[in-house]
């Protein structure tokens, strides 16, 4: 046994050939964090991370949570300017970033704002097939590692539990920065029991990440799962076939995935599934999109009763939790209320509805912080009725106690796990030269859940081509929310004031690609 191997068996954290240790990453983040003193960040303060899955990630958020204040995770996805008004709008004055990320940047980084980069790993480039050279952090930027490297460990360590400030997009089109109040020792135990209950954590696991650390449930179960797990096995980037060869070479216990990545593992060929062992699995979480009843079922079969599913917000926090007997019990459920979770379902009149009938879902569980959105507590307000918090689900309990969803009140799309909202794309898109108008929402998808469309209403003469269209938005949105299908009408239909009936366009749409998907859904169960 090489050196190398001893090494990677007793590291905590293992990426490709790279390991550390428990022990190293605490150093290392503690030295970080009497940094970030030096440099003024204060309890409550804000730090930004914009970082891909690497070991950075862990350090950087351990450093700013060791201070007390917040760690903001951001989606590396997004466009310079999308970026740039994050990082104007959190309040934060530091920003840790992968140097691949960094060279994407140019002047999107507001003035004032130390940067401290870390060269991008070789397995990321790979992975998502970079240019080497974006990877080597420009000599003008400061390394985090070398940084850190000037500064003792931290020992006045802050005890209380903060939250990674994640930003969701809104309504309005602008990303909103939701932002946790401090809570009691006691609430934030329990809603770590319950967090660890419905993710599977508990000592000696063997975790597996194969979501963006950006994202709100990927981040919270590898954070607890760092703190349980005998094995922390980090991949760049989600691949079907690696993640069962991962799964069967490390023996993974313990996994959160969304359904898009179900999709994918149902999609490779029978010999491949067959080469892999994936016996050690016994407990997978999905969330941030419903999981298909069909899709469930399928990867139930393939894997076993592991399957456990959440509903919840990054605002409202848990909701319900769906057990395999659950699923088993109720296909289509998202489980029973988990306890400590006050509900009402209301109508368009804010009425509540009789049991059993559809209504917009608003929530509260008892021991989860409050939050308000940096900067609009207005916003925060207009969410909240009666104590209770809604954000545009619609849904029933049935006579047994189980939730079902429905639909959304708002715009709001989930596609491959990730919320994007229309009201931004569409304020893109009206912006072009020769549209006069348009529409943009999801329609069902079988590997994402939903994917987008734009409808698009010309003016008088103009010539517009959908591949125009996706060239202009490419260079203005973030690729996710790019419209994977464009499509042209002379006249959308409005009312008298000149507003388009989107639910009438959106209709026929939905009801044509459920019909689409469903006709190739059983295919995925053989």
């Amino acid at each position: 046994m090489t050196g190398a191997t001893q090494d990677l068996q007793r590291a905590l954290m293992v990426s490709a050939a790279r390991g550390m240790s428990r022990t190293e990453i605490e150093e290392r983040a503690l030295r970080a964090a009497n940094g970030l003193r030096e440099l003024g960040v204060k309890p409550n303060g804000i730090v930004a991370l914009l970082l891909r899955n690497d070991f950075v990630f862990f350090e950087a958020l351990r450093a700013v949570t060791a201070l007390g204040a917040s760690p903001v995770a951001v989606n590396w996805h997004l466009t310079g300017n999308e970026v740039r008004y994050v990082l104007e709008d959190c309040g934060a004055k530091v920003l840790v970033a992968h140097a691949d990320l960094l060279s994407l940047l140019s002047d999107a980084i507001p003035d004032g704002f130390k940067v401290l980069g870390v060269d991008t790993p070789p397995e990321v480039i790979e992975a998502y097939n970079l240019d080497p050279s974006r990877g080597r952090l420009d000599t003008a930027v400061e390394s985090w590692g070398r940084w850190l490297e000037g500064f003792a460990p931290l020992t006045d360590i802050c005890r209380d539990f903060n939250e990674t400030m994640i930003y969701t997009s809104g309504t309005t089109g602008k990303p909103k920065g939701v932002r946790r109040f401090p809570q009691s020792e006691e609430n934030a135990q329990r809603l770590l029991a319950l967090r660890d209950r419905i993710y599977g954590i508990e000592p000696g696991i063997r975790a597996l990440i194969c979501g963006p650390l950006y994202h709100a449930a990927p981040n919270a179960f590898a954070m607890r799962a760092a703190v349980a797990a005998e094995k922390l096995i980090m991949m760049p980037r989600f691949d079907a076939e690696a993640f069962l060869g991962s799964v069967a070479h490390n023996r993974i216990t313990t996994v959160f995935m969304v359904p898009t990545m179900f999709v994918r593992l149902l999609k490779l060929p029978q010999e491949t599934r067959a080469r892999y062992d994936v016996s050690s699995l016994r407990h997978i979480t999905t969330a941030a999109a419903h999981c298909p009843p069909d899709v469930k079922k399928a990867i139930t079969q393939w894997f076993g009763p592991i399957v456990h599913e959440f509903y919840g917000s990054t605002e409202s926090s848990y909701v319900s939790y769906c057990s395999p007997d659950d699923a088993a019990a109720r296909p289509g459920t998202v489980g029973r209320l988990v306890d400590g979770v006050r509900v009402r379902f209301l109508d368009e009149q804010g009425h509540d509805v009789p049991t059993g009938e559809p209504g917009e879902i608003y929530t509260r569980l008892s021991f989860a912080p409050d939050f308000t959105y940096a900067n609009r507590p207005e916003d925060r307000a207009s969410l909240e009725i009666g104590g209770l918090i809604g954000t545009g689900d619609v849904g029933y309990l049935d006579a047994g106690g189980y939730l079902f969803l429905c639909d959304r009140r708002r715009d709001m799309v989930i596609s491959g796990g990730v919320n994007i909202y229309p009201a931004e794309i569409e304020a893109e898109l009206v912006s072009l030269e020769g549209v006069r108008d348009c529409a943009v929402f999801g329609v069902p998808d079988q590997e994402y859940g939903e994917k987008l469309i734009a409808v698009v209403e010309p003016d008088k003469g103009a010539k517009l081509s959908a591949d125009g269209i996706v060239a202009q938005l490419k260079s203005r949105l973030a690729g996710f929310k790019v419209p994977r299908i464009i499509e042209f009408r002379s006249e959308l239909p409005r009312d008298d004031a000149g507003k388009i009936y989107k639910h009438q366009v959106r209709g026929s749409y939905r009801q044509e690609f459920a019909r689409l998907n469903s006709a190739t859904s059983a295919n995925l169960a053989d």
